[in-house]
């Protein structure tokens, strides 16, 4: 987990201040911030400042100061642009290693030098913003400041008795389950709607569940819970430590969702014109170099490229998408190493994609993650 000055959420808390001081808000400190991609594209679109930000970085990443950056001095900035895209780190999965080839290419221009000017730097730089703003505008991430008071609120309120009993009725049917394995099994179903940051992540486990923990009686945590109220109780009980402990230390936390479910296949399915535009994109960057010819096992890497129209992640991103494309690529035999000509390459992918859609629209995948991202410091 990340740690240090929270400088996001100390700008925001200025421009809250200002919109007080102009009768906008009551005071309320805002805890929650929509990134939908717009401010990279003010960052991008403000020729100065994405100047400065180009210098800075340039001049970081040129270790020996020559004025030009190679695909090892280029190496940290590919690899912060895969964990901006949720990507396992090179070297983790070969069916996403391709994507980091990709933006390695895209930072050099494809050159077989593979050095680039701060001039070149710059305008690859601005591209792959541009697109991860425009990926942000589709899929936006919404950044939560976890203080305790939303949890405090759902403990009072009319959820809590109902939410509990059904966590109850699957922790607690186990006859030897013991109170504590029970209270950090409920911990586990808890999540963001009801105030809860993921318990799953070692910072929060460590510095917010166990203290918790820590301050209820400790020789009722090897009992069984008693009985359904008895549960209630404990559970209550722990939450409510567990919202003192926010409000000491609040927590920040990426939240996303999103629903595979084929509506942006189908969309360019649909529209002929955009489609066909695409497969001519993807097909002059899968071909053979000097040849009208590409493998078929090229298939995977322009469907990747095709992302931002299909609306669905990168491979490696979301298994479970994967598992549905890496379906669809089996049943049209589109990975046994053969070469195609143009018109095929375009089929295979349209055919593929139509399978895709098909899955994904009889059977939607809904994808929610809970980020801890850092902890906000005054």
């Amino acid at each position: 987990m990340e740690t240090g000055n929270n400088s996001w959420f100390r700008w925001r808390r200025k421009k809250a201040k200002e919109g007080q001081g102009q009768g906008q808000g009551e005071g309320r400190e805002e805890k929650q911030v929509v990134v939908d991609g717009s401010e990279i594209r003010e960052l991008v679109e403000d020729r100065e400042a994405f100047e400065m930000l180009v210098d800075t970085k340039f001049r970081q990443l040129d270790a020996d100061g020559d004025g030009r950056l190679s695909v090892r001095d280029l190496r940290p900035a590919v690899d912060d642009i895969g964990a901006a895209l949720g990507l396992p780190a090179e070297g983790a999965s070969p069916n996403t290693d391709h994507i980091y080839k990709e933006v390695v290419s895209e930072l050099t221009h494809g050159t077989s030098q593979g050095e680039v000017s701060k001039a070149e730097f710059q305008e690859a730089l601005s591209d792959i913003l541009l697109g991860m703003a425009a990926g942000l505008k589709r899929d936006p991430i919404v950044i939560l400041r976890m203080d305790g008071e939303d949890l405090r609120d759902f403990v009072a309120g009319a959820r809590y008795e109902p939410g509990a009993a059904a966590i109850f009725s699957q922790v607690g049917s186990a006859e030897d389950a013991s109170l504590r394995r029970c209270l950090l099994a409920a911990l586990q179903q808890l999540t963001v709607d009801h105030g809860v940051p993921p318990a799953s992540d070692a910072w929060v486990a460590k510095n917010v569940v166990e203290p918790a923990l820590q301050q209820l009686p400790a020789d009722q945590f090897e009992r069984p819970a008693a009985s359904q109220d008895d549960f209630f109780q404990q559970l209550k009980e722990l939450l409510g430590a567990i919202a003192d402990r926010l409000r000491e230390q609040p927590v920040i936390v990426a939240h996303t969702e999103n629903n595979f479910d084929g509506s942006g296949v189908r969309r360019l399915l649909g529209n002929k014109f955009e489609l066909d535009k695409l497969l001519d994109s993807v097909w002059k960057g899968a071909r053979s170099e000097g040849k009208n010819k590409a493998s078929r096992e090229c298939v995977r890497s322009a469907l990747d490229k095709m992302t931002d129209a299909t609306s669905l992640p990168h491979y490696g991103a979301v298994k479970q998408v994967d598992e549905v494309v890496d379906e669809a690529i089996k049943m049209a035999n589109a990975d046994d190493g053969k070469t195609v000509g143009e018109a095929e390459f375009k089929k295979l992918l349209a055919d593929i994609l139509g399978a895709v859609m098909l899955q994904l629209s009889g059977n939607p995948i809904f994808v929610s993650t809970n980020i801890v991202v850092q902890e906000p410091s005054e």
